[in-house]
């Protein structure tokens, strides 16, 4: 009975160990029925070497049980520390996020606060350079009668040569008249109301002349009553002045030297002062122009009067141009006073 007992267990084992695996099944089968008979036929002796045969597959499987219970609680330990470090890596990379969008932030308003501070920066030095431009540049008078009286002589300029060009000296010569008679004018007023006089005058009036004589010169050169070389001589000084005065202009200004504060008239920065010379050529000129332009009218043209009155004309445009080169007092550079 204890044979068939342990026999039975054994099969039962055999069972549960080839339960998984349908090649095995038949091999236990078989090996139960080969020994069952010999264990039938066989002394007791035998029992045990196939009960112990089978008590070590049993105690190697069980091991085999051990080992995927240990392997299964470290995987699920694994699974758990993965879980774990993916949520810190989480959580890192949202502080990095969150640091970046802060430093984002600071560096924007670190930013605008240095821009602010720089345009304030620019305004204050703008500001004190204009207040220092102020200081050393004066503010002139331009709306005067004076000047007044000289832009209204060389806007006439342009009407006179245009009259001179079609014969029509009469009104021509009245014009001129016109011309003088301004011209004394506005030297008048300056010097007798002080609030009349300007800076700018001593430039406009000049070139007021300039332009004047110039244009009487070259019409009267083409109507063929005044000679070419003597127009040449006299517009190429007066040429060489005006220049001289925009190179003056261009000198005195104190930086920055933009167009705008260039051509900034209420800006006086030097003051011309013609030399007695220079006064005298433009009166001869006058003269020379004024007898040129009635000459027609009272029939004295080409009269040997004009001529000699051409070589005393150019003999001291001549003159007049040496003595601004060696006076040291033609211009003045203009400081305002603190």
């Amino acid at each position: 009975m204890r044979l068939i007992s342990r026999c039975i267990y054994l099969k039962q084992v055999s069972t549960l160990y080839c339960k998984s695996n349908s090649n095995r099944r038949r091999e236990c089968n078989v090996f139960i029925r080969q020994y069952s008979s010999i264990f039938a036929r066989s002394p007791l002796k035998l029992l045990p070497v196939g009960c112990a045969y089978y008590s070590d597959e049993k105690k190697h499987f069980l091991n085999l049980d051990k080992k995927a219970e240990v392997f299964k609680d470290v995987f699920k330990h694994k699974k758990e520390q993965l879980k774990d470090t993916e949520h810190r890596i989480r959580q890192r990379g949202e502080e990095l996020v969150r640091d970046i969008k802060q430093q984002r932030e600071l560096t924007g308003q670190r930013l605008r606060e240095k821009s602010e501070h720089l345009v304030k920066d620019i305004l204050e030095t703008k500001a004190k350079v204009k207040e220092r431009i102020e200081e050393v540049v004066e503010r002139d008078r331009v709306y005067t009668i004076p000047n007044f009286l000289c832009v209204t002589r060389i806007a006439m300029s342009p009407y006179l040569g245009y009259v001179i060009l079609q014969d029509n000296y009469n009104l021509a010569l009245g014009l001129l008249a016109f011309a003088g008679v301004t011209d004394l004018l506005d030297g008048w007023i300056a010097r007798t109301w002080v609030s009349q006089s300007s800076r700018m005058g001593s430039f406009l009036d000049p070139l007021a002349d300039k332009v004047l004589i110039a244009t009487l010169f070259v019409t009267l050169t083409w109507q063929t009553l005044i000679p070419l070389w003597l127009t040449v001589l006299i517009v190429a000084r007066d040429a060489a002045l005006v220049a001289a005065g925009f190179v003056i202009r261009y000198m005195s200004l104190p930086p920055p030297r933009t167009l705008s504060r260039y051509f900034d008239v209420t800006r006086a920065t030097a003051q011309l002062a013609p030399t007695f010379i220079s006064k005298v050529n433009t009166a001869i000129q006058l003269l020379l122009v004024g007898t040129t332009l009635a000459s027609p009218v009272f029939g004295f043209v080409d009269h040997a009067a004009l001529h000699a009155l051409w070589a005393v004309t150019a003999a001291s445009t001549v003159v007049s141009a040496a003595s601004y080169l060696v006076s040291k007092d033609t211009y003045k550079i203009l400081k305002k006073n603190k």
